[in-house]
């Protein structure tokens, strides 16, 4: 009987640790986004638990390449090779060995083993105990070492790409690609934007600090706040719509919209409604804003959202916009073009991507976004303006789509967005960088349509 009991306890799987297996196989299987996963977990896990999930699987995501790297050297074969259920559980393994500190390296191997197990892979429980227990033996292994250039020592050891890298390189010098993709593994803060027309801003922060939570004002973004660790106060409030999760950079394109009273605005490209949402706050009752998507059930779930933070005056409309866009030329004051785009401004949130693009993405993408942008520029009035934003860091899909629509669109100019100086590039576009400001990376461009002649 003791030793029942003792084969049971070995076997045993914590919580989190369940819920980050799973979590990552949807990832790895399924093309999911953690992000969305992590939000809506089993309420049954304890705080302290939930904390766990989302270190371990944003930590296995922000590490996985580099892990890849390890697992391949103390496994003596490619991880490309093993069965997914062995793959996670060596990778949710070895980040607990090198990553948590408070995580005995006991505990991490042989939950890992029950992981591969109850994944009915038990053949596979001694390969997996093997590897994990010969990492610890050689704790201080840097997979760096089998890098054969700059550019590769990089993204071994950030877990990214090396021809995102190269890239990187190119564009913004090796030492900048270098910071930039080593502030992608770090948590970022957690930042959100008041609901202000149904809450007072006072009353929200002083809730927050009773709870013992900081809030510290954007220094880039009016009306954005952001804290580190909030937890489950943070939850709450957005939950009940009196607070809005929201990048401080993404939180940037709405003030760059500028709504004024009376005007018409359309954004194009409108779900899941972050930026709808926001410039129909900052706009007031005084303000018509026509929200496009290529899917109903996306334009729902930005209906939702408006409920939630109490918003009217928002009117969805299906389209493609790739294809003509079904209204009248000059109809709107200003159109928003927040183009779908690679995301690689988001790898701080969303580190999955950076394994799901190709170059042959960007280009694709950089093609799709110059056809967008060109049907929407048809719908803006004389003095009008058009506003073009992407939170990728990519040139081609930034400042390439914006030269090549000047040129081919003369009676289009583009002026400094009003943001902060710090923010604006030597072509008058505003860019923002994980690694300088502590935010997303975005990028965004305004264009004043020409009078008439």
């Amino acid at each position: 009987m003791s030793k029942a009991r003792a084969g049971e306890s070995k076997e045993r799987i914590s919580p989190a640790r369940a819920a980050a297996f799973e979590i990552l196989r949807r990832v790895e299987q399924e093309g999911a986004f953690a992000t969305p996963l992590l939000a809506t977990m089993d309420e049954r896990l304890s705080g302290v638990d939930r904390a766990l999930v989302y270190e371990l699987v944003m930590g296995v995501l922000r590490h996985q390449l580099w892990l890849d790297c390890v697992v391949r050297h103390f496994a003596g074969r490619e991880i490309e090779k093993l069965d997914v259920g062995v793959r996670l559980a060596l990778r949710l393994g070895l980040y607990q060995m090198r990553f948590l500190e408070r995580v005995p390296d006991s505990a991490a191997v042989n939950e890992s083993v029950a992981l591969v197990r109850r994944a009915l892979l038990a053949s596979a429980a001694g390969f997996v105990n093997a590897v994990l227990r010969r990492a610890g033996r050689e704790p201080v292994y840097d997979p760096t070492v089998q890098a054969k250039t700059d550019a590769e020592r990089i993204a071994i050891g950030t877990s990214h790409p090396v021809w995102l890298i190269e890239r990187w390189s190119a564009a913004f010098g090796a030492g900048e690609a270098a910071r930039m993709a080593e502030a992608h593994n770090r948590t970022p803060p957690v930042a959100f934007r008041i609901n202000n027309h149904i809450n007072d801003e006072t009353h929200i922060i002083a809730e927050l600090s009773a709870a013992g939570v900081t809030a510290i004002r954007s220094v880039i973004t009016p009306g954005a706040w952001r804290v580190q660790g909030a937890g489950a106060v943070i939850q709450s409030m957005a939950r009940d719509g009196r607070i809005y999760l929201q990048d401080e950079a993404s939180q940037l394109v709405a003030h760059v919209v500028a709504p004024q009273a009376g005007e018409s605005i359309l954004d194009v490209c409108a779900a899941p409604g972050s930026k709808t949402t926001h410039i129909r706050a900052l706009g007031g009752n005084g303000v018509r804003i026509v929200a496009g998507d290529l899917h109903a059930h996306r334009l729902r779930v930005l209906g939702e959202l408006a409920g939630r933070q109490k918003l009217e005056g928002i009117f969805p409309v299906v389209y493609d916009a790739e294809e003509s866009l079904p209204f009248r030329d000059g109809s709107f004051n200003c159109v928003l073009v927040d183009a779908p785009c690679t995301g690689t401004g988001t790898l701080r949130h969303n580190p999955e991507i950076r394994g799901r693009i190709t170059p042959f993405d960007i280009n694709d993408l950089a093609r799709r976004q110059e056809k967008i942008l060109t049907n929407a520029a048809s719908l803006v009035r004389p003095h009008g303006r058009l506003i073009y934003s992407t939170c990728s860091i990519e040139r081609e899909e930034n400042e390439a789509v914006i030269e090549s629509f000047l040129k081919a669109h003369r009676e289009w100019q583009a002026v400094r967005p009003p943001v902060s100086p710090s923010l604006i590039t030597d072509n008058d576009f505003s860019r923002t960088f994980p690694h300088r400001d502590d935010t997303e990376g975005f990028f965004i461009a305004v264009l004043e349509r020409k009078a008439q002649t």
